[in-house]
């Protein structure tokens, strides 16, 4: 069954994966970007999936950019907060400034998003929620106090919102990916890829975007009604929890 649903984030890299993929599953897809307009129209061209633009650490902006995609598309019944950045440093060397964009953006932004969607959801006694943490939300990450801290904050706001929505028919889950290989990813130098990073992962490789939208599909399905509040961990055995 085709619903609306809405990437943050999904016009490039594991958020652009997971557009296509709900598309591909026969959903209607909005997917929100924050700045580059080339690669939005590109995406948009390509895949013929509407692209929103406006910041998810703004409340305002999303509760406006919400009712334009329901507007549009009609009320929206998948939301996948992916939308995220990074602003590393050693934390004696972090700034407040880099703490706060990153919470606003990573943490604060899944629940400017949806909150406004929230209410909907209960009226109609259906949800589908899946928000993108990380592996360095799970286990920590030097240089990313921040980035870590916020992503290990959306594991918990997915774990209480579970329970609240339970009830109404909305499930409420995340997934963690580990190193994917993204733009982000394959920039970093060969040789630390290949001799720090790759080596850490048992499957001895990076992932694919595709294999977190997968995922996301079938959370996203009526199938998956009765997983709620779960974290799936999807890095190649890097860690468990």
């Amino acid at each position: 069954m085709g619903r609306v649903a809405l990437v943050t984030g999904g016009s490039r890299g594991i958020g652009a994966a997971i557009s296509m993929a709900l598309k591909n599953a026969g959903h209607t897809v909005a997917a929100t970007y924050g700045g580059n307009d080339e690669a939005a129209q590109k995406f948009t061209s390509e895949t013929g999936i509407k692209t929103y633009k406006w910041s998810v650490a703004d409340y305002d902006a999303c509760v406006n950019g919400i009712k334009q995609v329901e507007g549009d598309l009609g009320p929206l019944e998948i939301l996948v907060n992916n939308a995220g950045i990074t602003r590393d440093a050693m934390f004696h060397k972090m700034t407040p400034q880099q703490w706060k964009e990153v919470i606003d953006t990573n943490l604060t932004g899944v629940f400017n998003m949806t909150h406004p969607v929230w209410n909907g959801m209960r009226e109609r006694k259906f949800g589908r929620i899946v928000n993108i943490s990380s592996v360095n939300g799970q286990k920590g990450q030097a240089g990313q106090a921040n980035y870590s801290a916020a992503k290990a904050g959306d594991i918990g706001f997915t774990r209480a919102l579970a329970q609240e929505g339970a009830r109404a028919g909305i499930t409420v889950n995340v997934i963690a990916p580990g190193y994917i290989g993204t733009e982000m990813v394959k920039a970093i130098d060969e040789k630390v890829l290949k001799e720090r990073i790759i080596p850490q992962i048992p499957v001895g490789r990076l992932g694919e975007p595709e294999e977190i939208a997968r995922c996301v599909v079938f959370l996203a399905s009526d199938d998956a009604g009765f997983i709620t509040g779960s974290t799936i961990s999807a890095n190649g055995g890097q860690f468990f929890s």
